[in-house]
């Protein structure tokens, strides 16, 4: 019998890619044992993913009880409000929440931010040279993967700066396995960020400005929403808003500093090329790593797959489904000419999702790279890594996936 799969473990969170290939060439669905002593049915493959995150018998919504049973305190009312969000919704709720917020992110609206991401990118590679100056060595995610994305995500939603890096740590906990942290951190977390947010509603009724949470806030159309879905939205938004686009410029880095010659391409190749790295990266090392968790309202026949039955809990692996072999050549190499016009174009990767929860931030990740990455490596020519890549502790869990530290010094 296989060993349960164990997310807190710091050696998969590092490559967890053998472990879902073995999946994969076992059944791309299959019901897999979880090492908190529960059960569930993981999606690896490319086609079979897909056809979950499309298909409305995978609802959205947790059931009840849904994981390890907790009993009832501060902390468990706090996470069950702020997991009333839309990624835990299906139709018509989840219709009414995404139009409620789909106005900030229209093409429009996010391309009009590229000066102001020049300009915050500009500010933090001064901070980062300074300190490489004075240290000789930084940390490539407090300094600029996670700094830029908040920054960002800040302003569009209201957030004080000053906040920020408490929020960083209470979203890392609530979006990290309570085996992976010392007992009683996520539980506070959860306390912390609900009454962070309960008290940023408040001012925002107040004192409204310019951002996307006053709108909300103040928004009475479509019955606008209540301060359980007010409280869920600022958690969620922040959450996606600024993880996974940190993740995606830590491992674009990491992935660039590993492949020279990709690296001197990108240089060489302009825009389109930057471009293609993007979404190599987004394909290779998945910010995503796994959809919020589903469950079957039905029996769900996946042709040839298995039957799923009503009720159990289902997670695309988006991390897995991106290195299925059957779409991707040569899924484990980092390869970013197989997204170029004119090349033999890769399989849509499935990073931002699919369907009706594809992410509404897409755009504005893409366009944060896209603007970010050049910068950076045109400022440090001589930009190495500091540590053995193999070593470097990654977020652990099936949700999202990141270096949490990269060293960087100058040559």
């Amino acid at each position: 019998m296989p060993e349960p799969l164990n997310p807190a473990d710091p050696a998969f969170a590092r490559d967890p890619y053998p472990a879902y290939a073995r999946l994969r060439e076992q059944a791309p669905v299959a019901r897999v044992a979880l090492a908190n002593g529960t059960h569930a049915w993981l999606v690896t493959g490319h086609e079979q993913a897909r056809a979950v995150l499309a298909d409305p018998r995978f609802s959205n919504v947790p059931a009840p009880g849904a994981g390890r049973p907790k009993p009832d305190s501060p902390a468990q009312r706090a996470r069950g409000c702020l997991a009333r969000h839309m990624l835990n919704s299906d139709a018509p709720d989840h219709l009414r929440l995404r139009r409620l917020t789909t106005a900030a992110f229209t093409p429009r609206r996010v391309d009009a931010l590229r000066p102001r991401i020049e300009r915050l990118t500009d500010g933090l590679l001064a901070g980062l040279s300074a300190r490489l100056e004075l240290d000789g060595g930084a940390d490539l995610v407090d300094a600029f993967a996670f700094p830029l994305p908040v920054l960002v995500i800040g302003e569009v939603l209201g957030v004080p700066e000053a906040d920020r890096a408490e929020l960083r740590e209470w979203t890392y906990r609530v979006g990290s396995p309570a085996d992976a942290l010392v007992e009683g951190a996520v539980d506070e977390a959860w306390v912390r960020l609900h009454a962070y947010f309960s008290a940023l509603i408040a001012r925002k009724r107040r004192a409204p400005g310019e951002d996307l949470f006053s709108a909300l806030v103040h928004d009475a159309s479509e019955g606008g929403l209540d301060d359980g879905e007010l409280l869920a939205m600022a958690f969620l938004l922040l959450f996606a808003g600024y993880e996974t686009t940190m993740n995606l410029l830590a491992s674009a880095s990491l992935s660039l500093l590993e492949h020279p010659a990709e690296l001197a391409a990108a240089r060489e190749g302009g825009p389109e090329r930057w471009a293609a790295v993007v979404e190599e990266v987004l394909r290779h090392a998945s910010p995503l790593e796994g959809t919020t968790w589903r469950r079957t309202t039905a029996a769900v026949d996946l042709g040839g797959e298995g039957v799923i039955p009503a009720g159990d809990s289902v997670l695309v692996v988006l991390a897995a489904a991106n290195r299925d072999p059957a779409h991707f050549p040569e899924p484990d190499a980092f390869r970013p000419d197989r997204h170029l016009t004119g090349a033999d174009r890769a399989a849509p990767h499935l990073a931002f999702g699919h369907g009706p929860h594809f992410c509404l931030g897409a755009r504005l990740a893409r366009l944060e790279a896209a603007v970010a990455l050049p910068r950076l490596f045109a400022a440090f020519p001589g930009l190495a890594l500091a540590a053995d890549p193999q070593r470097l502790p990654y977020r652990p869990g099936l949700l999202v996936r990141g270096p949490r530290r990269l060293p960087v010094t100058l040559r």
